[in-house]
């Protein structure tokens, strides 16, 4: 059974979903331990799982099976789940083909079969080559995967490094465990080569380790010799695959009943944290509250006075958070909040434009001093945003369809399902896109149960905008 390592904001949620679904938990915290009553655990994960840095979803790196088998998990009990998977291996190794110089950047373009990465200048003192031997570094800039020809080959315990030089894991603590592990590294470490210990290393002895390292270096060895046979583009070896998991509203309110079903949770628990500082502060305090045995009515009514003036109201200047299927964020601007209906949870909020250009979708011309008006349901699926000149002319109507609309202190935030509708002065409609919708579908970046949901807001939409 696969091993799951999982750390951040959804910890708990995403643990009991996967013991619940027949995953082994992997080196657990001690505050998971006690929640889910496991037994100490220090194996090496076959998976990875750890928050993103904007505490929207997850990342999750790891072997091709577990992989598969944790998006089938996600998929099937998160209605609006965004998946996106890289098209290249956590330190995957390949024979690459060069294809040209970007002065920009000072790097050059590497095809590598599965897509195309960079690598700086100074790695190819020889700019003819036409072939070489590449790995994918465990970073990106400039929307494409960053190459080296430093290669490391890793292992459970071991990364057989490039250089002579013997580390170890930060995580390793222990003087005696470190002298040791040094020592060992120094006797094992093939010419020119070095290691690095993980942290799973400091709990086996050393006769597995040797095991390993004399592994690693015969990986080394056939890698190469693949690297000698093969032309370029080619895979050498296969690293750790990659995914980015984006959790909407309606994934973000089932993981908090999951978190619910092991530990007190307070209704919003996820999308709270998300927002950080104070208002994840005040959380933590109202949990404390509910673990005291306080009423949940209260303590909710609490928490909600205590953070309410963090949130935007009528005034108030916003950020609209447009992100991408691919997983580009747009920032359309800043927006001022002409009316708030609480009641209804129905946000309408205006832009004034100062450049000219094109209208997406409308075809129409822009002009400095456009005004658009957005009214936004928080919740919903879709927002329609009307466009006037100056004077104030109507010159038409956009409807965006996206993951259900949350409402934060900066303003909102929505994941953009590419699907739009337009509506002319004359009356004219007319639905764009949605085959790039299908095309996420069938990629596996959006769920079946999602794809159902839009065509059907779809269809209301355009039914209302026609009457």
């Amino acid at each position: 059974m696969a091993k799951v390592r999982i750390r951040g904001i959804y910890s708990t949620a995403i643990t009991k979903l996967l013991i619940d679904n027949g995953f082994d938990i992997a080196q657990p915290s001690a505050t998971t331990r006690e929640r889910f009553r496991l037994k100490r655990n220090d194996e090496p994960p076959d998976l990875d799982v750890y928050d993103r840095l904007d505490l929207q979803g997850v990342r999750a790196l790891g072997k091709a099976e577990p992989i598969t088998g944790f998006v089938s998990v996600l998929q099937s009990c998160l209605d609006d789940v965004i998946i996106r998977k890289w098209p290249f291996t956590i330190d995957g190794i390949y024979k690459g083909l060069v294809k040209g110089a970007d002065p920009e950047t000072h790097s050059l373009l590497v095809d590598i079969g599965s897509t195309v990465g960079r690598i700086a200048e100074e790695e190819i003192p020889d700019l003819y080559l036409e072939q070489i031997i590449v790995q994918i570094e465990r970073r990106r800039r400039f929307k494409r995967p960053v190459l080296t020809r430093e290669i490391k080959v890793p292992g459970k315990y071991a990364i057989l490094l490039p250089k002579p030089q013997i580390k170890i894991s930060r995580k390793i603590r222990d003087p005696e465990t470190r002298s040791k592990l040094h020592k060992l590294g120094e006797e094992l470490a093939p010419p020119n080569r070095g290691i690095l210990w993980r942290t799973a290393a400091a709990h086996q002895p050393s006769n597995v380790l040797t095991d390993e390292v004399t592994k690693l270096t015969k990986e080394e060895e056939t890698i190469m010799k693949r690297a000698d046979e093969l032309e370029a583009p080619k895979t050498l070896w296969e690293g750790p695959h990659s995914i980015d998991v984006e959790f909407p509203a309606l994934s973000k309110v089932k993981l908090d009943e999951m978190r619910e079903s092991v530990v007190p949770t307070i209704d919003g628990h996820h999308l709270y944290k998300t927002c950080g500082g104070k208002i994840s502060s005040a959380l933590d305090m109202a949990e404390r509250l509910l673990e005291e045995n306080r009423s949940h009515e209260e303590v909710e009514e609490l928490l909600k006075q205590t953070i309410e003036t963090e949130y935007p109201d009528e005034g108030s200047i916003i950020e609209v958070e447009h992100v991408k299927l691919d997983g580009r964020t747009l920032r359309l601007g800043r927006a001022l909040v002409e009316d708030f209906d609480h009641h209804e949870a129905v946000i309408r909020f205006s832009r004034v434009f100062e450049r000219k250009g094109i209208y997406d979708g409308l075809k129409t011309r822009k002009e400095p001093g456009d005004r658009a008006v957005t009214t936004a349901k928080i919740g919903e699926w879709y927002f329609k945003t009307e466009y006037f000149s100056k004077e104030g002319s109507y010159k038409g109507t956009y409807v965006n369809f996206n993951t259900p609309i949350e409402l934060y202190p900066y303003g909102i935030h929505y994941v953009d399902l590419d699907v739009d509708v337009c509506a002319w002065p004359d009356g004219k409609t007319e639905t764009l896109d949605e085959e790039k919708l299908e095309r996420a579908l069938t990629e596996g970046i959006v769920t079946q149960k999602l794809t159902r949901i839009v065509k059907d807001k779809l269809r209301n939409a355009v039914s209302e905008l026609r009457r």
